[in-house]
């Protein structure tokens, strides 16, 4: 298969002649095509949202397998979850071609092992409410196939990320999500904007996710894990913008239930406490919207 992701671009045959005010307009100019491909497959990608909500809801992870750049931004959506949402870390799991030493180095040969991403993925003990993203630009990358394939077998929701038409890993997903992008800048360099494409496309979908599983309340970040000092500035600010307490009283329920912003809020809310505020949220799946219209 000819790939449009490995074909040179003929609008930049002599980029090497290119002084550098023109190689940074070329890189920065080719990489709004990359919003463009996303938008183009809002529809695929909406219903990929539409059907892992209710497995995740019912206790299913987010799994993702990739090789190279693409399991590199596989991993850092999967692990940005949790401080943004409080996603358990043990429910959103990366798989790269050629282990954790495939972050920094490159393994030679690793995405090419089908059968090493078959046991990768057969080692997390697949099951059906589990949603597997199977992510190669090429769309044939043999390590993620593998995955995609023991994925299906076990009766998990496989979602195919990859920047090629007619990809193997697009046609055999049960929803198959293709960013076509083109050629890139540097022929065959994905890591361009290939990458972007599939960073914006994970992004979009676990984002819209978190949304649907009640992670936000508004348009306000209220499930994070407060963790550090900024984000514990953000936490008291996020309750005092839903709540409408002044600083000391939003301060003050923050310590009392360890900086869970959606207690907080219930409570202030509510004129209940902590614990009250929680079984209120449990009650509705975790909705503040829901909580406070009770």
């Amino acid at each position: 298969m000819n790939a449009s992701t490995e074909t040179p671009n003929p609008l930049h045959a002599d980029l090497d002649l290119y002084d550098p005010q023109q190689l940074v307009e070329a890189f920065v100019d080719d990489q709004l095509q990359a919003v463009q491909a996303v938008r183009a497959v809002s529809g695929d990608l909406a219903r990929a949202v539409q059907a892992a909500l209710p497995r995740l809801a019912a206790g299913g992870r987010l799994v993702y397998v990739g090789a190279g750049t693409s399991g590199r931004l596989g991993l850092q959506d999967a692990v940005e979850l949790w401080p943004t949402f409080s996603w358990p870390p043990e429910r959103a799991l990366a798989l790269l071609a050629g282990g954790m030493r495939a972050v920094s180095l490159s393994v030679e040969g690793a995405e090419d092992n089908q059968q090493q991403g078959t046991a990768d993925l057969m080692s997390v003990q697949p099951t059906a409410n589990d949603v597997v993203l199977a992510i190669a630009a090429s769309g044939r990358t043999p390590y993620v196939l593998g995955a995609l394939q023991a994925a299906r077998a076990a009766g998990a929701l496989t979602i195919g990320i990859a920047n090629n038409p007619d990809s193997a890993v697009a046609q055999e997903a049960d929803i198959g999500i293709t960013i076509v992008t083109g050629p890139e800048v540097i022929s065959g360099s994905t890591r361009l904007k290939a990458g972007t494409a599939q960073k914006i496309t994970l992004n979009t979908f676990s984002s819209a996710v978190m949304v649907g599983l009640h992670k936000v309340h508004g348009n306000l970040m209220v499930d994070l894990r407060a963790t550090n000092i900024k984000l514990r500035q953000r936490a008291l600010l996020l309750t005092m913008r839903a709540s409408g307490a002044n600083e000391e009283a939003a301060r003050r329920m923050l310590e009392g239930c360890g900086y869970r912003v959606k207690v907080a809020i219930v409570a202030l809310k509510l004129g209940c406490d902590a614990n009250a505020a929680e079984a209120v949220l449990a009650g509705h799946d975790g909705s503040v919207r829901r909580a406070l219209a009770t």
